[in-house]
């Protein structure tokens, strides 16, 4: 087992650039990617969509995620950022979804991937160069991958961003990982209840929905005793 203060020093040390997750997609390192649509998605979908039809719902650091394809053909309009062409142009091909590239003007260098069906559009760029004013605001988010995968020190950026892109009645599906941080570092990151306070708190309600056991062999191995999956929903506070 590593002590604490070793810990402290790795973990300030895996500060992941852009770069560094465009290799990642080079290199084919993309064990994040699931080739099924997520089965809490699946299970809670509701709990986003809400017996509503034509959401817009964001997909942040979305890759080549199957779950936008799934949730597009029930006639929700997806929004999705990475900062990986190779990520967005491989969700168009294998999906056999046509497309087109456009430039976005607000955004030096930025490009958008938008399907000829009109209800997809995906955006090659830094995450933090996206606002409201940009790519609107949203019914859902769906976040399967995204905080865990932000820098710890990027946080609280990250979930103001978020924040930012609700509607006042929007619904926000937020999955985590839940391990022992002193045995191993991320990506994925370990994300605390008392974070999930910090980040959201202010402004929003969160439930958790679920917790389930997702502990491999793989992380048995590294030292892990346990490691949980949790789904919660967020809900901005009404506004009196």
């Amino acid at each position: 087992m590593a002590d604490s203060s070793n810990f402290t020093k790795t973990k300030q040390a895996i500060v992941l650039t852009d770069e560094d997750w465009n290799v990642k997609w080079q290199t084919r390192q993309i064990g994040f990617h699931e080739k099924d649509v997520h089965p809490l998605l699946v299970e809670f979908q509701n709990e986003m969509i809400n017996d509503k039809t034509k959401l817009n719902i964001f997909f942040p650091l979305c890759g080549k995620a199957v779950d936008m394809k799934w949730l597009a053909d029930m006639g929700h309009n997806i929004v999705g950022v990475d900062i990986s062409e190779i990520g967005l142009k491989e969700f168009f091909e294998e999906q056999n979804l046509p497309y087109f590239e456009e430039p976005v003007a607000e955004i030096p260098g930025a490009k958008v991937f938008k399907s000829t069906s009109g209800n997809i559009s995906l955006y090659c760029c830094s995450i933090y160069t996206i606002s409201s004013s940009v790519i609107g605001r949203f019914d859902g988010i769906w976040d399967r991958g995204a905080l865990v995968a932000v820098n710890p020190c990027d946080r609280k950026r990250y979930a103001n961003l978020l924040l930012s892109l609700l509607n006042r009645d929007s619904r926000y599906l937020l999955v985590v990982l839940d391990y022992d941080p002193t045995l191993i570092t991320g990506p994925p990151f370990y994300v605390s209840e008392s974070e999930m306070e910090q980040l959201f708190g202010s402004t929003c309600s969160y439930k958790l929905l679920k917790n389930i056991d997702v502990m491999t062999d793989k992380q048995r191995q590294r030292g892990l005793g346990y490691c949980n999956s949790k789904i919660y929903l967020i809900t901005p506070k009404s506004i009196s």
